[in-house]
């Protein structure tokens, strides 16, 4: 099964196990004299020079830029920025800093330094300054030449992958550039943390703000395709801080932009749609959708079906807080879509009739189907426990975990719970080839504890993985999966 992810997520991705590659190995030998050419092209490639001078481009866009990028720490997530003013002046992503008031600002040294947020982007510009308190003589990067950017040139992007990372630095080119959304598309591999840092040109100067990732898997790991903000909408939307005419709270936000879903109701007749060339288009592949919300109570369990003899369809399904419940592909058979999920919250839910590929045109039916909200009689799995000091550790982030397991199958749908007045519990699953399937921090705005419904890909032995959302968390906690 494909998914789509249409945002990048700020922190708090579980990492149970991080592999790294193999460092380069440089080996050296003894110089020997020669004034023959011939010979020293021989031993000296063309392909071996290049890579020297590509090097040294790396390594001067890193010490230019890398002081002036940090980490931005809010309560509840964290992400990266770019000081662009001696005075303190951070830009960021909205959806980093999107609770507005102050903020913890890291800079490269390792220093915490306390920052105001003053100003967010307007008409779904996910673009937001805060202003470090008492300091001048700031390392900044400077804004490229407005249109500067070409398909093809290096690109480079530092941030705070997975929060856990900061500084990291890696390389790619400009792979496309989306004039109509002001988007830079990247191969420089951007990842959970990055969002809100720079993205750079040889210079070392910021051609993008670094935004969202197209994926695959619920893992949201990169795969190559990254998505930046265009620095040409930067300058007018800093004049607007400047002046005091930008936002002071976040504006509402939806990856879709500012089209209104079409209400929809449960167990109501199906839906006829179609998607053409006059259609909405997603941003992160260029593909097709109409939106459409309805009402849910929690509890509920739901089948959405989307079917059609003209598009491969594809189906996501956003909770009343805009994050992902579930999305899918094949699922009904043939080409056609379903989603069947127990609904985590009382609310409004939104639906993503989609196609799987770019630009492909075509009618298609919705059919959405509910049972009444009820709680489910049968718990596969049912555990209390503590987090205390001493047990084991996720070696990313040094936070606490304990693990569980069940056995699944193929098409099974499960809601799993953990609950905790003692700590911020965060929840994820592994399929039986320790594949991630889900993962989530907060089931709703409302409360700390941890929801998740999937669909089970496979049949066997699944993992939970009880988790703390920091490495502060510690107490009592019960996990219960049905």
């Amino acid at each position: 099964m494909n998914f789509k992810l249409l945002s990048l997520a700020v922190s708090g991705i579980l990492t149970v196990g991080v592999a790294t590659s193999a460092a380069a190995v440089v080996t050296t030998s003894p110089v020997r004299q020669s004034t023959d050419l011939t010979e020293f092209n021989s031993v000296h490639s063309q392909g071996a020079i290049a890579q020297t001078v590509e090097e040294q481009t790396n390594i001067r866009v890193y010490e230019k830029a890398s002081p002036a990028v940090v980490t931005v720490d809010t309560d509840k997530s964290n992400g990266s920025g770019t000081i662009i003013s001696p005075d303190g002046m951070v830009l960021t992503n909205a959806h980093v800093v999107s609770a507005g008031g102050t903020v913890n600002i890291i800079l490269s040294d390792g220093r915490k330094l306390v920052a105001d947020v003053i100003g967010f982007g307007e008409d779904g510009l996910d673009l937001a300054v805060v202003k470090i308190r008492d300091q001048n003589n700031l390392p900044t990067i400077p804004l490229a030449r407005p249109g500067s950017v070409k398909v093809g040139q290096q690109a480079f992007a530092i941030g705070n992958p997975f929060g856990q990372f900061q500084g990291t630095f890696t390389v790619g080119i400009v792979s496309r550039i989306d004039q109509q959304r002001g988007l830079i598309q990247t191969d420089a591999a951007i990842n959970p943390g990055n969002s809100g840092g720079p993205l750079l040109n040889s210079s070392g100067e910021l051609i993008g703000v670094n935004t969202s990732i197209f994926t695959r898997g619920r893992g949201g790991g990169n795969i190559g395709i990254g998505f930046a903000i265009s620095a040409d909408k930067v300058p007018a939307f800093l004049t607007a801080v400047r002046e005091g005419r930008a936002p002071r709270v976040a504006q509402a936000r939806s990856p879709f932009g500012n089209k209104s879903p079409e209400k929809v109701a449960l167990n109501g007749p199906a839906v006829s749609g179609l998607l053409t060339e006059k259609s909405s288009v997603l941003p992160t592949d260029n593909s097709f959708f109409d939106l459409y919300s309805f009402e849910g109570k929690a509890g509920q369990q739901i089948t959405i079906e989307m079917k059609s003899q003209e598009i491969d369809p594809y189906l996501i399904l956003l909770g009343p807080n805009q994050r992902e419940i579930a999305q899918d592909d094949d699922g009904a058979g043939s080409k056609d879509a379903r989603i069947t999920v127990r609904l985590p919250a009382d609310g409004t839910y939104t639906l993503v009739a989609n196609s799987y590929q770019a630009r492909q045109s075509g009618a298609y039916t919705l059919e959405l189907k509910a049972s009444a909200p009820t709680t489910p009689s049968r718990a596969i799995l049912q555990e209390e426990g503590a987090l205390v000091a001493g047990g084991p550790v996720l070696p990313s982030d040094n936070s606490l975990y304990r693990e569980y397991t069940f056995e699944g199958r193929s098409g099974q749908s499960v809601a799993i719970s953990l609950e905790s007045t003692d700590f911020d519990p965060y929840v994820a699953i592994f399929d039986p080839n320790d594949r991630l399937v889900a993962e989530n921090d907060d089931g709703s705005d409302s409360t700390k504890n941890a929801f998740l419904t999937v669909t089970l890909p496979a049949t066997g032995r699944y993992r939970v993985i009880v988790n703390a959302y920091d490495a502060s968390g510690r107490g009592r906690y019960t996990l219960t999966v049905r």
